[in-house]
C-alpha cells in the first residue's frame, strides 16, 4: 500500500514535541540537528552522544543544552531522535522505549536483524510513538511515483524493475568523509556493514513497493559494491546495484518498473531532499501528539532489513537465493 501526498505541513496545532537528540556526527550535524530548530511541530532540548567534545559543540551552535549522560538526556525530553550507529541505536531506542519516550529513528534500524527485532518489540510492547527516518518515502515526487506504480500494477502484472543507487561517498574526499585531511577516508559503521545496510533500505523498500512484496534475494558483491537479484509475490523479478564507492558527479538514485502496461521511471536527479524534512518533522508529531501512524514505522523498517538480511547472507554464501524472513 501507498502512502497518499501528504499536505502542505501548516502551523501546528498543539504543543511542539520536546525532542533530545543521541548523536552529533555529520549526519546528526546536517539533518536531524537543524530539524528541530525549523518548525513549530517539534522543539531541541538538549544532544547527548558518547563524543561529548563534538555534542557539546552541536548543541552549542543550536543553543541547547549538551547532556552528560543518556540518563540525562532520557529525563530531560518526551521524544528521542538517534542519529547514532545502527548497533548503538539498537542497544539505546529499547531504554528510551521502556522510559515512556518516543522515537524518531534511523536506518538500518540495528546492526542485524535480531537487533532491528528487539527495537521493534519494545515499541511494541510500550505502544511507543514512532517515525523512521527513510528520506525518500517524504518527498512528493516518490510518493506520486508509489502512486502510479500502484496504478501500473492494475493495469497488468509488474513484470520486472531495475534499480541503482550509487554515489562516491564512502571514498576519501566523498562527502561522507567531508572535513577531513585530503585523501583520508572517514570509518565507521558503513565501513563495517557496508552499501547494502546503507543504502539498500532506501532501495529496497521503494522496489518492493513498486513491484510487490520480496520474497527472496540473490546477491553478490562486497562492502563496496552489491549486485542484487529480487523474486517478488506475483512473478516479478528485479535487479539493484548499491555502492557508495563510485566516482560520479552526482548521487545517482533510478528505478524502472516494466510491464505489459507500459513503464515507469524514478529519479531523484534535480529533487531537493529539503522537502522532505517539514513532511518528516510533522508527521513525526502527528505521531506523538495525535497518535497517527506515519509513512515509515519501526514494522516496515523491521521488514526492509529483513531484506536486507536475506542479502547480506546470500552474498556470504556466493549468491544463494535467500528466503527473506517476515516477522
Amino acid at each position: 500500500m501507498t502512502s497518499s501526498p501528504a499536505p502542505a505541513p501548516s502551523a501546528a496545532s498543539y504543543p511542539p514535541v520536546r525532542v533530545g537528540l543521541v548523536g552529533a556526527g555529520q549526519w546528526a550535524a546536517t539533518m536531524h540537528a537543524p530539524l528541530h530548530t525549523a518548525g513549530a511541530e517539534t522543539e531541541s532540548v538538549g544532544i547527548w552522544s558518547g563524543g561529548g567534545r563534538s555534542s557539546a559543540a552541536l548543541a552549542a551552535q543550536h543553543g541547547v543544552r549538551a547532556f552528560e549522560s543518556f540518563e540525562e538526556l532520557l529525563a530531560s525530553c518526551e521524544a528521542v531522535d538517534f542519529a547514532a550507529p545502527p548497533t548503538v541505536q539498537a542497544a539505546l531506542a529499547p531504554r528510551a522505549a521502556d522510559a515512556g519516550l518516543a522515537l524518531l529513528l534511523e536506518k538500518p534500524l540495528g546492526g542485524s536483524l535480531e537487533q532491528a527485532s528487539a527495537v521493534a518489540e519494545a515499541v511494541r510492547r510500550n505502544r511507543t510513538p514512532n517515525a523512521v527516518v527513510l528520506t525518500k518515502r517524504y518527498h512528493p515526487r516518490t510518493r506520486s511515483f508509489l502512486a502510479a506504480a500502484a496504478e501500473l500494477g492494475e493495469e497488468a502484472p509488474v513484470l520486472g524493475i531495475t534499480g541503482t543507487y550509487l554515489h562516491g561517498g564512502f571514498l576519501a574526499g566523498g562527502f561522507l568523509s567531508a572535513g577531513l585531511p585530503s585523501g583520508q577516508r572517514k570509518t565507521g559503521w558503513r565501513d563495517e556493514l557496508g552499501a547494502l545496510y546503507d543504502l539498500g533500505p532506501h532501495l529496497l523498500d521503494l522496489m518492493e513497493l513498486a513491484a510487490g512484496p520480496i520474497e527472496a534475494v540473490s546477491a553478490h558483491g562486497s562492502r563496496d559494491y552489491a549486485a542484487l537479484t529480487t523474486f517478488h509475490a506475483g512473478g516479478a523479478t528485479g535487479q539493484a546495484s548499491l555502492s557508495g564507492s563510485v566516482q560520479l558527479p552526482a548521487v545517482r538514485t533510478r528505478l524502472s518498473v516494466y510491464s505489459p502496461a507500459g513503464t515507469l521511471d524514478y529519479t531523484t536527479e534535480g529533487m531537493d531532499h529539503a522537502e522532505c524534512w517539514p513532511i518528516l518533522r510533522r508527521e513525526f508529531a502527528d505521531a506523538v501528539r495525535l497518535g497517527r501512524t506515519p509513512t515509515v514505522d519501526v514494522e516496515r523498517a523491521v521488514q526492509i532489513q529483513a531484506i536486507v538480511e536475506a542479502a547480506a547472507l546470500s552474498a556470504r554464501e556466493g549468491g544463494r537465493r535467500i528466503a527473506v524472513e517476515r516477522t
